[in-house]
């Protein structure tokens, strides 16, 4: 069954904060990010490197533009996420030729979403409206930026390889951004529930990136019992490759999605949110690190989602000698980078002659 309600009897939220939806270990997570000194950055050369209407102009190139006249039925979804989370800014959206169910935004400026043709054949229309929810989430947290960063690292990995001075620091980073990124999605699933306000439509989102359209197969109470018998199953060995398991993943497993979405809605988080108990933009200046930082410990002392989690703990321990070290590392990994990209460009300009056709 699709929910057909129109948007403009879906509850709004008028000026709240991207505070309420955001997953303790996801803020806690960008807390540590930032205590890293030489993140910054390393920040600051990738976005000096890569100019923001370069990045945009390649999707806009080789890909659809959503608007009125093109996916106009994603278009009024964004529309609606909009209003329901009381947007200050519209982001654009594309739809780009993949096969792969995926979505994602990007963009350390204007950030943007882009959706592939793959989750768009996948979904229903209201199960993209959670999808949109999902990535206007992302958008409004700011996490497209700490994604780009992830991203262009990868690239640059890749085309510089192994980088001498403070390698292992940007090892680190690499690590840290990406255990962040699957925190961050928890953070979007929320968003995505607050714009649908359907809760099994959201499960059968999570259904589909498990196991594919064939819902009538599948039966959402036996789902997300598999996420019990994940975390009963196993000793000390099984502890470490369910780490492994998570190594190099964009995102957490379906099945684990479900289960915290159910967790935030069975202890009231959702609710308190649906009856107007929020904070407000207006209020994100007086917010306290402490407070996230507390919130998180509690999460992990609860034993919900992953103990293990080296940034988290490092923060819980006060291990801020250790942040403070790799944060040194980073800043001549920084300077490091910097200067390759640099040598590296000269390397590839052309000479005067190539320019004038002489």
């Amino acid at each position: 069954m699709t929910d057909q309600t129109p948007a403009t009897t879906r509850t709004v939220f008028p000026g709240i904060s991207s505070r309420a939806w955001e997953h303790p270990a996801d803020r806690t997570a960008l807390t540590a990010l930032r205590r890293l000194k030489g993140f910054d950055q390393v920040l600051k050369v990738l976005s000096g490197m890569l100019r923001e209407r370069k990045h945009r102009l390649l999707y806009l190139a080789s890909s659809a533009r959503v608007g009125p006249r093109q996916f106009a039925d994603l278009d009024a979804l964004l529309d609606e996420c909009v209003q329901v989370l009381d947007a200050p800014v519209r982001p654009e959206m594309f739809i780009i030729q993949s096969p792969e169910a995926n979505a994602y935004c990007i963009g350390m400026e204007d950030p943007f979403i882009v959706i592939t043709s793959g989750m768009y054949e996948l979904m229903t229309h209201d199960e993209m409206r959670f999808v949109i929810g999902h990535e206007l989430g992302h958008a409004l947290s700011g996490h497209a930026v700490y994604r780009t960063m992830l991203h262009h690292l990868l690239r640059l990995a890749s085309s510089f390889g192994f980088i001498p001075i403070g390698g292992w620091a940007l090892r680190a980073i690499v690590a840290a951004l990406q255990e962040w990124q699957r925190k961050s999605e928890l953070s979007g699933d929320r968003a995505g529930l607050l714009c649908g306000q359907d809760f099994d439509m959201a499960i059968r989102v999570e259904l589909k990136l498990a196991a594919g359209r064939h819902l009538d197969k599948l039966d959402s109470q036996a789902f997300l019992a598999q996420a019990r018998d994940y975390d009963a199953t196993g000793d000390m060995r099984d502890g470490v490759l369910k780490l492994l398991n998570l190594e190099m993943q964009t995102h957490p497993f379906s099945v684990l999605r479900a289960a915290a979405l159910t967790k935030w809605v069975d202890t009231g988080g959702y609710g308190a949110i649906m009856a107007g108990n929020y904070p407000l933009r207006s209020e994100d200046a007086n917010a306290s690190w402490a407070d996230d930082v507390s919130a998180a410990a509690r999460h992990y002392k609860d034993g919900f989602d992953q103990s293990n989690d080296p940034l988290i703990r490092g923060i819980r321990d006060g291990l801020g000698g250790v942040v403070d070290g790799v944060g040194q590392a980073a800043t001549s990994a920084a300077d490091s980078m910097g200067r390759k990209i640099s040598e590296w460009r000269r390397n590839t300009r052309p000479s005067d002659e190539q320019q004038t056709g002489g």
